[in-house]
C-alpha cells in the first residue's frame, strides 16, 4: 500500500517473539503471550517464513461542487517475513521485512492500466503503479511509550478484531525547500480494520493467524495524475486477507510479477538495511532517473 501495510499491521500491537510458543492457549491478557499473538497477526512466529497479504477495492475522487468519480479499481499484495532480534534497552523483538505492490486497474475491464486519461485536464498520462521495496518495521517487547506490549484488539466469542487510524503529515518528497511558506506537506490518513478467528490466533499449534484486513486511504492526488494543484483528494476503500501461500494470489498479480516485478516472489532478506520506500518517494526516484519504471509495452 502506498503507506506500508506491513508497518500498520503491527502498529496496534508492537510485538516480538523468539520464534517458539509455550504449550496450550495463548492469553491475550498476558504481556508475554500478547507479544506472540501480535507477531502471529503480522507475520509468523517462525523466523524467515514468508507470509503474503492480498487486497482489492476502488479509488474515488472527492472535489467540492461535484459528485465523486470512480477513478480506478485497485489490487495489491505484500510479501513479508519476520526475524527475531534483541536490544539491550528494549529487550527481545523482531524485524518485519516486506515489499508491496498496488496496481491501478480500469474500472470497467479490470485491466492493469498503462495510461490514464485525466477527466479534468483531458491529458493522457503514464500510470506508475506502487512498487514499494522495502517496507520494513522493527518492534520490541518494550513499546514506544516505555510500557510492555499489549494486545489491543476486541474479542467476542470466537472472533477478534481491531481498528486503527494513522494520520500522516510530513514533508512531501516532491516539494522544495519552501514547504512552510507555500505548502508542500504530504497529508493523508490511513484506516485499518483487522479481524479473524480466535482459534488460529490463540492456539500455540499454529505459526501464523488467519487474518482479514480492511484498508481505506484518504490522500492528496497521486503525483502521476498531473493534477496541477487542483483542489481535491483521492480516497481508496479495500478489503483483503492473509493468504495461505503466495500461490493463492490472483492471476493478475502473478502475471504482473512474472513480467515486471520478479523480486516480489519473496520478501527482502531479514537483515535488509535499506530505508523504507513510499509511493511518493518511488515516484520521485523514477521522475529523477534514479529508478527505472517497469516497461509496460
Amino acid at each position: 500500500m502506498t503507506t506500508q501495510l506491513a508497518l500498520h499491521l503491527t502498529l496496534f500491537s508492537l510485538i516480538a517473539t523468539s520464534g517458539s510458543a509455550i504449550a496450550g492457549q495463548l492469553d491475550p491478557n498476558d504481556p508475554d503471550d500478547a507479544l506472540i499473538i501480535g507477531r502471529k497477526i503480522g507475520c509468523s512466529v517462525i523466523d524467515a517464513e514468508p507470509v503474503t497479504f492480498w487486497w482489492h477495492g476502488r479509488a474515488y475522487s472527492r472535489r467540492q461542487g461535484e459528485p465523486d468519480k470512480l477513478l480506478f479499481k485497485v489490487e495489491g499484495m505484500n510479501i513479508r517475513s519476520c526475524a527475531s532480534i534483541s536490544d539491550p534497552d528494549k529487550g527481545d523483538g523482531y524485524k518485519l521485512v516486506s515489499r508491496e505492490l498496488l496496481f491501478y486497474k480500469d474500472p470497467t475491464t479490470d485491466e492493469v492500466l498503462s495510461t490514464w486519461e485525466n477527466p479534468w485536464t483531458g491529458e493522457t498520462v503514464d500510470v506508475l503503479h506502487v512498487a514499494n521495496d522495502p517496507v520494513n518495521f522493527t518492534a520490541y517487547k518494550v513499546g514506544r511509550d516505555g510500557n510492555p506490549s499489549t494486545f489491543e484488539g476486541d474479542i467476542l466469542g470466537d472472533r477478534w478484531w481491531s481498528t486503527t487510524e494513522v494520520p500522516l503529515w510530513y514533508p512531501n518528497p516532491l516539494a522544495g525547500e519552501y514547504q512552510k511558506e507555500i505548502g508542500g506537506t504530504y497529508h493523508a490518513t490511513e484506516m485499518f480494520n483487522f479481524m479473524g478467528d480466535t482459534d488460529s490466533l490463540f492456539s500455540t499449534d499454529t505459526n501464523t493467524a488467519k487474518v482479514q484486513v480492511g484498508w481505506a486511504r484518504l490522500s492528496d492526488w497521486l503525483p502521476w495524475m498531473m493534477m496541477d494543484g487542483r483542489e481535491g483528494v483521492i480516497y481508496m476503500h479495500t478489503a483483503g486477507r492473509k493468504l495461505d501461500s503466495w500461490d493463492d494470489l490472483s492471476d493478475t498479480i502473478k502475471t504482473e510479477i512474472a513480467k515486471r516485478y520478479p523480486d516480489y516472489v519473496a520478501p527482502p532478506p531479514s537483515d535488509d538495511p535499506r530505508r523504507n520506500e513510499t509511493s511518493w518517494s518511488y515516484y520521485k526516484k523514477v521522475r529523477d532517473g534514479e529508478r527505472i519504471a517497469p516497461n509496460r509495452d
